[in-house]
C-alpha cells in the first residue's frame, strides 16, 4: 500500500482529493492536515511514503513545509498542489527537489499517475504547468552553456532522460539496460555534475537543451 500525506486546507477539496487518489485500491491517504505546520507534525509521528502540499495554506505554506521535509526526510516523495500555474512557484518547488506538481483540477486519472511516477523515481509535472515554466528556465541561462564534457554518452542519454521525466523503468525499457544500470549512472552524474537530486538533473537538462520544448 502505499501511504500518503495529504496536507491541504480546504476541507471540501481535501475530502474530493482523497475520493480521487483512493479510487486506486493500492494508494490511501493515511494522514491529513491543514497546514504545513501541521503536516511536518504528523511526518514527525507516522511514515509516509509521499506527501501531497498545497502550496498555499495558512500557519506554514506549502513551499516551507516541503523544504522542511526534504532536509529531514530525503527518501519522502513530494507533490505540490495548486489551482495557480504561476511559474515563480513551480521554479521554488522544483529547486527544492520536489517531485512533481500538481494543479488542482487536473483529472483523477493524471493525479494517480503522478504518485506513482513520483514513487518510481519520475518527475511530474502537469502540460499547462510545464509549458509556462519550461520557457522561463531556457531563458534563465541563454545561450545555455556546454554539457559537461565529463559525462559519458551513455550518462547523457540517462540525462536527457531524466529531463524527459521518465522513471528509472522507462529509461531502461528505452536503452535495452537494467534498472540498476540507471541507478548508478544516475549517481555518477550527480557527482559529476554536483548535484543534489533528480530534480535539479532534470532543470540541467533542460537548461542546457537536451530536452527539446514545444
Amino acid at each position: 500500500m502505499i501511504r500518503v500525506l495529504l496536507a491541504e486546507d480546504q476541507m471540501m477539496v481535501r475530502q474530493g482529493l482523497k475520493v480521487m487518489i483512493e479510487s486506486d485500491p493500492e494508494i490511501k491517504i493515511t494522514g491529513e492536515a491543514d497546514d504545513g505546520k501541521a503536516a511536518i507534525k504528523l511526518c514527525e509521528q507516522h511514515i509516509y511514503d509521499i506527501v501531497i502540499l498545497d502550496i498555499r495554506m495558512p500557519v506554514m505554506d506549502g513551499i516551507e513545509a516541503a523544504k522542511i521535509i526534504r532536509e529531514r526526510w530525503p527518501s519522502v516523495k513530494i507533490l505540490m498542489l495548486t489551482t495557480f500555474d504561476n511559474d515563480q512557484y513551480v521554479l521554488e518547488s522544483l529547486k527544492l527537489g520536489v517531485n512533481g506538481y500538481l494543479l488542482k483540477s487536473g483529472d483523477t486519472a493524471s493525479l494517480i499517475r503522478s504518485i506513482k511516477s513520483a514513487l518510481s523515481g519520475g518527475l511530474s509535472i502537469e502540460d499547462q504547468v510545464a509549458a509556462k515554466v519550461m520557457p522561463t528556465l531556457l531563458h534563465q541561462q541563454s545561450p545555455p552553456k556546454k554539457v559537461d564534457e565529463r559525462l559519458t554518452p551513455r550518462e547523457r542519454a540517462i540525462l536527457t532522460c531524466i529531463g524527459e521525466g521518465l522513471s528509472n523503468q522507462e529509461i531502461a525499457n528505452r536503452h535495452g539496460l537494467s534498472v540498476g544500470t540507471i541507478k548508478n549512472n544516475t549517481s555518477n552524474i550527480l557527482n559529476k555534475l554536483e548535484l543534489r537530486d533528480r530534480t535539479q538533473l532534470a532543470i540541467y537538462a533542460i537548461r542546457h537543451r537536451l530536452v527539446d520544448i514545444e
